[in-house]
């Protein structure tokens, strides 16, 4: 794995790859056992793809799992609809990261720079993919925004993601963050914790004015919706050992305080 969790990086989009490697849709969906249409749909984010997509995409193109790994993590617009309306009823959103700022936190320029790390998108993409995520932003600022309960493990603070001006300019963001906006709560687990049951990956957990949970699951394989119990009260239980490992508030901003200093 290299630094800061990424996938190795592959040139253009998937329809740039696949065309690299003179293949048509048609002999790409055949070679996949897809219909061409549904190749067309995905590669151009209008339909959320197959479970095992990726998988034989990266089989067919050759990527050495590169597209199951990322791609599926970042999700299409349409994969991430679902997600996004439960995101705007929930009353609360308590998430954890290891690896990166949460999105509903990011920066533009944070945000740029993941998108351009994949290596997998040209910059009017990168930028379209921004502002999406920028615009979920939204929802914490509505009529009625839902309190969010944000705890990142200490290594999202010292991942390089875009050099040390966008890293400083997104911690000074996190800093007022939580020192300003009252319905946010942000927490860090320091590095000395060692291992915990965060090291399982990222998550968000969110309760609905319906009384039910969901939670979204993001890993480098696959991002996913679930809101059966037994899923629900698993990642419930993590969260809570998860929250007992965190610094209290202003700890956590004594923190982000003095690890954006160090990327002056």
């Amino acid at each position: 794995m290299t630094e800061c969790g990424s996938a190795p990086r592959l040139t253009g989009s998937p329809g740039h790859r696949r065309a690299a490697r003179k293949m048509t849709q048609e002999e790409l969906a055949r070679t996949v056992n897809y219909s061409p249409s549904t190749v067309a749909m995905v590669e151009t984010g209008a339909r959320k793809p197959p479970p095992d997509f990726w998988e034989r995409v990266d089989v067919a193109l050759d990527t050495g799992g590169a597209f199951a790994r990322m791609l599926a993590r970042l999700g299409s617009p349409q994969w991430m609809r679902e997600w996004e309306a439960n995101e705007r009823q929930a009353t609360v959103l308590r998430s954890f990261e290891p690896i990166v700022v949460p999105g509903l936190l990011q920066t533009a320029a944070y945000a740029r720079a993941l998108f351009r790390s994949v290596g997998l998108f040209d910059e009017p993409e990168v930028e379209q993919r921004a502002e999406a995520r920028l615009a979920r932003q939204a929802v914490l600022t509505g009529e009625r925004p839902p309190q969010l309960v944000a705890v990142l493990d200490e290594h999202v603070l010292r991942c390089p993601v875009g050099g040390p001006v966008v890293m400083r300019e997104q911690l000074l963001r996190l800093v007022k963050v939580a020192t300003a906006h009252t319905r946010v709560r942000l927490h860090i687990v320091p590095a000395s914790v060692g291992a915990y049951p965060g090291v399982a990956g990222a998550f968000v957990l969110a309760p609905l004015p319906t009384g039910e949970d969901v939670v979204y699951l993001d890993d480098q394989l696959k991002g996913q919706v679930i809101d059966h119990t037994g899923g629900v009260l698993a990642v419930r239980s993590a969260w809570e050992s998860i929250q007992g490992e965190a610094l209290p508030l202003q700890q956590s901003i004594d923190l982000l305080t003095e690890v954006a200093k160090s990327w002056s």
